[in-house]
């Protein structure tokens, strides 16, 4: 069966202009009804990477958010949201990002992200164990709120990137180090979403990030809500929207090889407005299949040499330390060297499992990742 998704024209975060795009996006999808019951308690999974405003576009903008809680609450629907940050707590992120003043003003509770219970989950490919918040568990469902961005490790962060949040704090770190292939982690990712089944997705891309996302980038209108019950397809429509390549997307290419959703564009019902009418074809996001990493002394070798490094931009740098702290490896793959913490943290590459939570997390857009020159050469010829 074809998957739908639906595409609407929305050109500011002006409250009113939201909500008429929100209404009709789900409108177009099946209706409110249609996704939660009187009573029921629906979690709205927000993008809260880390607590910045909103005009950065790193998380879910409050005006979607006030929409979205706004539509399903008129429904009868008991609503909480949340989301694990990559660094620091829920409540600071939701502040910062002006999510908890309008969850304020609605009566929507903060879900609790701190705490979680580990479920096992048969069917994964990848992976058959989570820990997961238990905000997300004690729900009767989940709506999805992706971001539009790009990404670092998995080249599009969209609607199976958004729920590596419902993991809990630093159990994320440990997928990383366990994971730091992109295409086994998004194998991972495949799995958590199959598992968590949100009802629906909507994806914010009234501005949405390039460049050195997800945290790093700039801002880039691009005037579209989308929204969908298959992920696969979200993301698959997003990527052609930036000019990319679907199936250079970990996330998608795995979703579509185990039958999580459809990427292809016969297989996708576009409803509401048309998708070339949105497409960006200078969008900046890197353009390439991603670099397989496996482990060992020789592939490590290899991978030091086909594999994209961070890079501290030292003039850029401010010796906050996030990048020490976000770094999962035991031992820490970028630290201080001699303990000197008056000038840029180094790496060590041999340590280093690109998986660019530095790069990531970094507030002040410091960290780049460059291509080895054998890689570049190649992009030439």
């Amino acid at each position: 069966m074809k998957s739908k998704v639906a595409i609407v024209r929305c050109n500011s975060y002006d409250a009113a202009e939201v909500q008429a795009a929100v209404s009709r996006g789900v409108e177009l999808i099946g209706g409110a009804s249609s996704f939660v019951q009187e009573g029921e308690k629906i979690l709205l999974k927000v993008n809260l990477l880390v607590g910045e405003v909103p005009e950065k576009c790193v998380t879910t903008h409050p005006s979607v958010f006030r929409a979205v809680a706004e539509l399903f609450a008129a429904e009868g629907a008991v609503l909480s949201y949340g989301d694990s940050p990559g660094f620091g707590a829920t409540g600071a992120a939701a502040k910062k990002a002006g999510i908890s003043d309008v969850a304020d003003e609605l009566k929507v509770d903060l879900a609790d992200f701190k705490e979680g219970r580990d479920v096992f989950f048969g069917e994964g490919n990848q992976n058959k164990k989570f820990n997961i918040a238990n905000g997300v568990l004690d729900a009767d469902g989940l709506i999805s709120l992706p971001k539009m961005k790009t990404h670092g490790l998995e080249r599009f962060t969209g609607g199976v990137k958004n729920q590596f949040g419902c993991v809990v704090g630093m159990r994320k770190g440990e997928f990383h180090v366990k994971l730091p292939d992109a295409t086994d982690f998004a194998r991972m990712l495949v799995d958590l979403n199959s598992y968590i089944k949100p009802r629906l997705y909507i994806m914010d891309g009234v501005m949405a990030m390039e460049g050195n996302g997800p945290r790093g980038g700039t801002p880039r209108a691009m005037n579209v809500l989308l929204f969908s019950t298959d992920p696969i397809a979200l993301d698959a429509t997003a990527s052609r929207m930036i000019n990319l390549n679907p199936l250079f997307v970990p996330t998608t290419q795995v979703g579509a090889e185990t039958g999580a959703g459809n990427y292809k564009e016969e297989d996708i019902e576009i409803v509401g407005d048309t998708l070339k009418d949105f497409i960006c074809m200078d969008f900046n996001v890197e353009r390439s299949p991603v670099k397989t990493i496996k482990k060992g002394k020789m592939v490590q070798f290899l991978n030091n040499r086909l594999v994209a490094k961070p890079y501290i931009i030292e003039e850029k740098c401010t010796q906050c330390g996030t990048c020490v702290q976000s770094c999962p490896v035991e031992g820490k793959a970028v630290n201080w060297l001699n303990g000197d913490k008056t000038n840029p943290p180094v790496y060590d590459y041999s340590k280093c499992i690109k998986c660019y939570c530095c790069q990531e997390m970094c507030p002040e857009s410091a960290i780049i990742l460059k291509n080895p020159l054998i890689i570049k050469v190649g992009k030439i010829f």
